[in-house]
């Protein structure tokens, strides 16, 4: 059985990590891929991925974990991908749909108000944590008009960490953030 792929995705401080963290213990079969994590991997010449000369490299680490969370829901894992994957990364994930058992791919965007996003990134005090104030803007300005991916958002500004997560599982369970299929 072929499980669901779940991209949860925003700007810094949208509260992405804690609720996929959250979301996955939900299910009796999930991973939680932290997608940070994929860009340590890289033990030599890592360009910070938030550069605009970083497009290739982050072109390659979104292909590994788009391979690596299908590879999971096809082994019947619930997978929750949390990290930036914007509507210009977001077809990586757009199963194609080709005659096989594909997963269904949720894209939810948690975006909480540009004040409140800065005031999240920049409280956070883990040795690596993204805080400047530059980047986070720019990156919060990336979430800010979606076009047809507007219907994916969750605004998280005034919401404890439960609350979000579950307008994260009733958007799942009622399908508004699901990504279509393509033809093969």
């Amino acid at each position: 059985m072929v499980a669901d792929v779940i991209v949860l995705t925003g700007p810094p401080g949208a509260g992405k990590s804690t609720t996929a963290r959250e979301l996955a213990r939900q299910y009796d079969r999930a991973v939680h891929l932290h997608t940070d994590d994929f860009w340590g991997y890289i033990a030599a010449g890592a360009i910070p991925p938030y550069l605009p000369e970083s497009e290739e490299q982050n072109h390659t680490v979104m292909r590994v974990i788009r391979d690596a969370a299908f590879a999971y829901a096809e082994g019947g894992f619930v997978t929750v991908v949390d990290g930036i994957v914007g509507p210009w990364m977001v077809n990586y994930f757009v199963p194609i749909a080709n005659g096989q058992k594909i997963p269904a791919v949720h894209y939810v965007v948690l975006r909480p108000g540009r004040d409140e996003t800065l005031r999240r990134a920049q409280g956070r005090t883990a040795p690596d944590a993204l805080v400047d104030a530059e980047a986070i803007d720019s990156m919060w300005k990336q979430f800010e008009h979606l076009g047809d991916y507007e219907r994916h958002v969750i605004d998280t500004t005034e919401q404890s960490s439960s609350e979000t997560r579950s307008a994260v599982a009733n958007a799942i369970s009622s399908k508004k953030c699901l990504l279509r299929p393509r033809p093969s």
